[in-house]
Formats: C-alpha cells, structure tokens, sequence
C-alpha cells in the first residue's frame, strides 16, 4: 500500500482534528504571516508579522470557546462576511473547533443576497469585517430572527445596531472564551472529539450566473480529503511558503488551507489585489494559486512595458516570448511522444540566453522562488501558459467545482501538460458521459444543496456520480481537458455548434489589451462578440497615439482604437471555422466588473446579466439580418 493510499484511507475525522494535530506536532514551527501597520495613520509602513502553529492555537481555541459561551451546538451555522485576512482563518478554524458549520459570504454580497444566504443557511452569528459588513447584516435585520451575534474584526467607534442583535469584536469574544474555559477548561476538546467525518463543515454559496445561489453542503470528510490528497500530490510541501489572495469565500481558498494544515506549510495571507505585485517579492512564495485573469493581466502588463520602451526592448521581449513558448511547447511534445522533456539544442541555446535577458526579470516580479502556480476557475488561453511555463513560472492548470470541494484534477509539477487541467487526484473518479458531459465522483463530492432536495437529484446520482455540466475529453495519459460549459455551447441557425470558450480564449491570447470577451451567436446567422479592454494597458497606447487626454470610454469609442482591435480579430478569424469566426464586434464602455453583477467573484461571466445589460448593441450588431 502506497503512502498516498495510506493517507486517504486514515484521513482525519474533521478539520478541527487536523488542526489539533498539526499545533501538536509543530507548536513552535511558523504558521502564518500577515500583514500589520505600524503606523495606522501611514499604511506604506506594513511589515508582516508570523503566527507559530502554537500561537494560532491560542487564539482558535478562544474563538472556539467563545462561540460556544454564545450557545452554539453542533453543525449551527456560523457566517463569515470579510476579505482575506488572518482574521478569516481564524474565525473559520474557530467555528470548525466550536463543532459549528461556516457560511461563507463574499463581502462584494449585496445586503439583499447577504440576507438571503444568512436566512437560508439559519446563521445564529455572524462575523464581518468592518462596519461596511456589519452594515448591511442590519440593513435586514428583521429578516433574521435567527441571528444573535456579529462579531467584528475591525473595531468601530459607532457601529451600526439592529433590534436583538449583539455586536463584539473579535478580541471581545476571545476574551469571553477564555473566561469560559477556566470555568470549562475541556469544553473545546471535548467538542472536537465529538465531531465525526459526516458532519457538516461548511455552506459555501455557488456565485452562480443566474438566479439565487444555492447553498452546497461540504462536509468535514470533503476538507479531509482535499488535505491528504494536496500533501499526496506533491501540490504542497511541508517547506512551502504559500502566498494567499484569493478569496477565502470561494471554495479553491478554503481548499488550500486544509492542505496548508495538513502539511505545516506557511502560508502569508492578504487578499488586498492592488498588494499582489508589492507583496509577491516581499513574500518570495515558492507556491501561489490564482485566477487566470491575473496571469493574462501580468502578461499583458509585461507586453505593454515592452512595448513602450520602444526599439531593441521591445524586440527582444517579442523574441523572447517566441522562445519561451516555443521552448515550453516543444518540450512538452516531446514529454508526450517520450517520456522525457527535451528541446533541440538550437532553442535550448536561445531559451539560456533569452532567460538571462529577460525571463530572470520576469521570476524576480514573483518573488524569485515560485516552483508553481496552480490554476483554476476559468481556462488560461496555452500562448500565454506556454509563455510562462518557458520563462520558468509553470502555471498549473487544475480542475473543480464549489460542488466538488474545489480540486479535482491537477497539473503535477514535473509533469503538466498546458491545455489540460491535469490528472484526477488519488481517490477522484473521471467519467465522461455519451453527450461529452464530464462527470465525478469522489469523497470531496457535496453532500447535497442546502434545502434544495429537487436541485440536488439533477445533478447528483444515487451511486455518487456528480454532474459538472462541462464538456471534456480524456486522452491516453489520463489527463482531462474541459472544452466548455454544456450550457454555454450553442448552435447558429446554420446547424453549427460552437464552443465561446475556445475562441474568446484564443482573442485573449492574441490581443494584449483585451480583459473580458463574450461570444455571441446562439440561432445566430453568425458569430458577434462584445470586447471590454484592460484599462491598465489601453491607456498608455491611447496616450501615444494620439488620444491623450481622451477618457477610458472616449479611447474604446474611437476609430483608432476599433482599428486596432480589428486587427487581432482578424488573426483570430484565420485561425478558426470559418461558422466561428467574428464577423462584428462592439467594444464595451467600461470593463465588466463584480460590482455591477457582470462578474461573479471568482470573476466568471456573468452572460445573461451582460447580454442583458448590454442588448442594444447585440442588436445593433445583427441589424438588418433576418435571422433563422
């Protein structure tokens, strides 16, 4: 019997054991680092400070024991409403510890939906972040009788109050269970012991990109196993030091600290997106999940540069990118037809030269010492994974679901294939059903939606066989390539199918200004697309050619600026059926965002909402075509 083997059949009975065990075998060994102000009244003098496994117990056993001074019992829902922070992992551990269940809250939530998801899932507390947060619990109170408690990470002068609703602060409830805990000094372990695998860990809310959000059931045994199977496969290292931004709402957040407990890792934790680029060379990660916008972003940021400085520079990024793709893609054909990655010795003598002029640089701005970057949410278009790949920055596509307990399939290190999200973790079945519908089955598979019987039989079977609703493909090495959304693929009024993902992943990969592209065409005579362009980078070309001065939506109107983009749907017409092509285009005034509901959080498209928003220049597109 193999470790790995070992490791899934022992898993722990709950996060709350993993957690005890872990502050046991490494009490004095660092845990966590954050970033502290020194000065409040001068936020550029953070430093980041660290927390030991021990230290981090101290204060998940006083929340622990403070919720439980608040009447809390077994599997009652307790809310987490807050950006990643260290307070986040400490409340979530807390209620884990408590033998209570966490609701996870995007605190980009409306107040309307945050209300919902706390009447939905029974929340008898609640922790927010500020007063913001707290603001919008109040907001609608009264539709919570349920809930007691909100407890505040960052303290307010004035809070705002509602009606049978107590608020604290987090130092506040920590002080009361460590008040509790001289009069119940077993209370917390106790409560541990009692906690087996079946019992419900956490309500996660699917973003969703219509409707209502549904509450998907993950119990202590799917964050057992998302453990074990991170430290099985070489996805975390006892050594790492992780860099943590994403949000700890989102299920791929969660994921990553059970395996981060799992190991003893270290993980630096601060979900501000404006600090990925400061923190990333102060952190020096050696492992970092991400979204693939944020690659796409880096990219086209590095490109811009390039581009701005004009001359030699910019000719020798252009090579150098041809060389790391080139360098990247070889190699891993060559990986597929022998075993083994290697590249003629032509390119490798370019791919050396290429890295000391320009690849180095590109390691540097991640802090030096990335050994992967794993992946997930959305498809990263391969020129820009091949392009980091061959400047030594492997991205490290993986596949998963809110419903799944995030991953599922992953890209090993020393063996990732760019186009694929890798092979099935130990202990996760593949199956593809006769439509092409990609179909799992696993212990880190949802016990059900909350409340939500009907939802849960659509796409959950009796013999455990959970229904993703994408379509993808199994080549001979076991690794699962997703080629779309089944419910995104559609048919023009000719009869051919397409699949928007592939051909907006290839307009991203092409045109460096592009941030959100949606495919239009569905009982279409043709194909349309509506293109939002990255700000950060359609701003300086603007500037040099000869609309400076001009606003984002006065640039993206121009003519110059739809020449342009023209261009790189042009090279994207080639490259594809001719039923695919882009036959009209609308570049949008702004770009699509979460807070205007055209993006969920984990910055999916929200199609209905921005073909909705966005209908009359659709229309405008397919004016005067009479459609089948």
């Amino acid at each position: 019997m193999s470790s790995a083997q070992y490791s899934l059949e022992n898993r722990p009975r709950s996060v709350a054991h993993l957690f005890l065990d872990r502050v046991a075998a490494t009490p004095d060994r660092e845990a966590y680092r954050h970033p502290v102000a020194v000065d409040r009244a001068a936020p550029d003098t953070e430093e980041w400070r660290s927390l030991t496994w021990g230290q981090t117990a101290e204060r998940v056993t006083a929340i622990a024991a403070g919720l439980l001074s608040l009447g809390l019992r077994s599997e009652e829902r307790v809310a987490i409403s807050s950006a990643t922070r260290m307070e986040w992992i400490l409340a979530d551990l807390g209620v884990m510890c408590a033998g209570a269940a966490v609701t996870a809250v995007y605190p980009s939530t409306n107040a309307d939906e945050t209300a919902y998801i706390l009447s939905d899932s029974g929340s008898r507390a609640v922790f927010v972040e500020d007063a913001a947060q707290l603001a919008k619990v109040v907001e609608h109170a009264e539709r919570l009788p349920g809930l007691g408690h909100a407890v505040l990470f960052e303290p307010v002068a004035d809070p705002p109050r509602a009606k049978g609703l107590e608020v604290l602060t987090l130092a506040e409830l920590e002080e009361r269970g460590t008040a509790y805990l001289k009069e119940h000094p077993d209370a917390v372990t106790t409560t541990v012991q009692g906690i087996g695998p079946e019992q419900l860990a956490t309500l996660i809310y699917t973003s969703g990109t219509t409707g209502r959000p549904k509450g998907v059931r993950l119990v202590h045994d799917c964050w057992s196993y998302q453990a074990v199977t991170q430290e099985a496969s070489g996805l975390l290292l006892p050594d790492d030091v992780q860099f943590l931004w994403l949000p700890l709402s989102h299920v791929f957040g969660n994921a990553l600290i059970s395996g981060q407990v799992r190991t003893g890792s270290v993980i630096a934790v601060d979900g501000r997106v404006d600090r990925i680029v400061t923190n990333l060379p102060a952190v020096r990660p050696t492992v970092m999940a991400s979204a693939p916008r944020i690659f796409e972003k880096v990219y086209n940021g590095i490109a811009a540069k390039a581009r701005a400085e004009g001359g030699i520079r910019h000719k020798v990024f252009l090579w150098a990118a041809k060389v790391a793709r080139d360098h990247a893609r070889t190699g891993q054909e060559r990986l597929v037809g022998t075993g083994r990655r290697s590249v003629p010795r032509r390119l490798a003598v370019q791919h050396a030269v290429a890295d000391r002029l320009v690849y180095g640089k590109i390691r540097a701005a991640f802090g030096g010492e990335l050994r992967g970057s794993a992946s997930g949410s959305a498809a990263l278009a391969p020129d820009i994974a091949y392009f980091f790949a061959g400047a030594g920055v492997p991205v490290l596509e993986g596949y998963g679901l809110t419903e799944t307990s995030a991953g599922c399939t992953v890209n090993p290190v020393d063996d990732f294939r760019v186009g694929t999200v890798g092979r099935p973790l130990p202990g996760t079945e593949v199956r593809i059903a006769e439509d092409g519908e990609v179909l799992l089955r696993g212990p880190g598979v949802m016990r059900g939606y909350h409340n939500l019987p009907e939802k849960t039989a659509e796409v959950l079977e009796d013999d455990g066989w959970f229904h993703t609703g994408d379509i993808g493909e199994v080549d001979q090495d076991g690794f699962l390539r997703i080629t779309d959304r089944k419910k995104d693929l559609f048919k023009t009024s000719g009869g051919k199918y397409v699949a928007p993902t592939e051909i907006e992943g290839r307009f991203k990969a092409a045109c460096p200004y592009a941030s959100n592209i949606l495919l239009i065409g569905d009982n279409r005579t043709y194909c349309t697309a509506l293109i939002a362009l990255d700000e950060s980078v359609i701003m300086p070309w603007a500037a040099s050619h000869g609309l400076a001065g001009r606003s984002y939506a006065e640039v993206v109107s121009a003519p110059e600026t739809h020449a342009l983009v023209d261009g790189y749907v042009r090279r994207v017409n080639g490259e594809v059926q001719r039923w695919q092509t882009i036959k009209k285009f609308s570049l949008l005034p702004r770009d699509l965002d979460v807070e205007h509901g055209e993006l969920t959080p984990s910055l999916k498209v929200k199609r209905p909402v921005v073909l909705g928003e966005y209908a009359d220049l659709v229309e405008a597109m397919y004016a005067g075509t009479r459609e089948a």
